[in-house]
């Protein structure tokens, strides 16, 4: 295994002791836990090499991550070299926890997540975004159950409650043909801040397509791959950038915002006609321009079920929409590769089943018969999470701020957003974070 990353700061105090030494040593304890985050495991000399200290200091370090509950030892290496078995090193699943809340037009779910980034339990409510005081009481109501699924020594445990939701959900109701409901109440409330004050919890906050693309990048293909393309095709499109290991967010939250990519209008008779001359690709490219396809007149009603139940009959309906969903994504993807040319794409969704191998195998070959002369494609892969890739993203942002290396521990400074809302500074985000300060990352083809 081989282990990357930012070199920690190093301890010249000889004594070990004052302020200035436990600043170094809770980040550089930091540093350890972000390099098992994104590997996986790793041995004790594993660790010593990639951060580059002592046998003694990293010794010291990792007791103390055992005795704080926050890793522990996984049981002996034998690879048949010489000498004594190296003892692996694992996060606790039980050294924390947190909530994740995603918010989408017509979705709302929440999980509550333990330290490795497994799903302990969820809640789930397919229906059309309510207003914020209802959803607001849903919320509660399903973080209270969720917190009931832990012992009471545990519940002192939960950091927080990350919330990944659409920017601007008043917005483009027409491309997507949703009614007005209650999407305009959004557009002026603080809902962080309410959920915040109604729980008690720190809230943190995200782009629901910048959240994905956290999980994809901790959890999934991103321990391989530090540069990729992210798109999630939810209720609409939605998408993340990864650049160097570093989830890339944008001065205004927005980065790789696919959704707003210029389109031809849609071929389809369901769909709304675009307002200029030019569609967006969420008109064509979501989940809900599939169930406008299959029930024009009742589509609101249309659930995830509804949609998958039509995927696996292979109903002809579907098959009309993913030709023109895809084509669309293929001109989209095409734009995107020629301004940023990585080398992967990661598309994931929310259907489950035969659905996403599908859907990939379709992009591809559009994109393939979309590509000017003299021009590569970049390799498509189907995402590791599926409809959980924004809820674990989600809950992985508490879990970010409380326990991953940032700047501010070693100056002694309260980070802005640290203890809730607005937690992403616009220059100093998250994952910019971890990939500056201390993401050890685990090199393309190493386990």
């Amino acid at each position: 295994m081989i282990l990357r990353g930012a070199k920690p700061v190093a301890d010249s105090s000889k004594g070990g002791r004052g302020s200035n030494s436990a600043q170094l040593r809770r980040y550089n304890e930091r540093i350890v836990l972000q390099i098992l985050r994104r590997a996986g495991e790793a041995s004790k000399a594993e660790l010593a090499r990639a951060v580059q200290l002592t046998n003694a200091a990293i010794g010291a370090i990792i007791q103390n991550l055992i005795d704080e509950g926050l890793i522990f030892e996984a049981g002996k290496r034998h690879d048949g070299s010489r000498g004594q078995p190296a003892t692996i090193l694992r996060l606790a699943p039980g050294g924390a926890y947190s909530f994740g809340v995603r918010l989408d037009r017509t979705n709302m779910e929440t999980v509550l997540m333990d330290f490795s980034g497994q799903i302990i339990d969820r809640r789930l409510h397919d229906l059309i975004l309510p207003a914020p005081s209802e959803a607001l009481q849903i919320l509660t109501r399903d973080l209270n159950e969720l917190k009931s699924r832990l012992p009471e020594k545990d519940r002192e445990r939960i950091t927080g409650i990350g919330l990944a939701q659409p920017f601007n959900l008043g917005a483009w109701l027409h491309e997507l043909g949703l009614p007005e409901a209650h999407f305009k109440e959004w557009d002026d409330i603080d809902f962080a801040g309410a959920l915040e004050e109604a729980t008690g919890f720190p809230v943190f906050g995200e782009n629901d397509g910048t959240a994905a693309a956290v999980a994809e990048l901790f959890y999934g293909l991103g321990r391989q791959n530090d540069d990729f393309l992210y798109l999630f095709l939810g209720p609409a499109i939605g998408g993340g950038l990864a650049v160097k290991g570093d989830v890339v967010r944008g001065i205004s939250g927005n980065a790789a915002d696919v959704a707003m990519m210029p389109v031809p209008p849609s071929n389809l008779a369901t769909a709304p006609q675009p307002r200029k001359q030019w569609d967006l690709l969420l008109s064509r490219a979501s989940l809900v321009s599939f169930a406008r396809h299959l029930e024009p007149d009742n589509f609101a009603q249309i659930n995830r079920t509804d949609l998958q139940n039509a995927v696996e009959r292979d109903d002809v309906k579907f098959r009309e929409w993913m030709e023109d969903c895809t084509e669309a994504i293929a001109i989209a993807l095409r734009s995107a590769y020629a301004l940023l040319d990585v080398p992967l794409v990661i598309l994931d969704g929310d259907l489950e089943g035969p659905f996403r191998s599908a859907f990939c195998e379709a992009v591809r070959i559009a994109v393939e018969e979309a590509a000017p002369e003299k021009r590569h494609s970049p390799q498509i892969a189907i995402g590791s999470f599926g409809q959980d890739a924004g809820a674990i993203g989600a809950g992985s942002l508490p879990q970010f701020f409380n326990f991953s290396p940032r700047a501010t521990i070693l100056t002694g400074g309260k980070e802005k957003g640290a203890a809730g809302r607005g937690a992403v500074e616009d220059n100093n985000s998250f994952p910019a974070r971890a990939a500056r300060l201390g993401s050890l990352l685990t090199t393309p083809g190493s386990s």
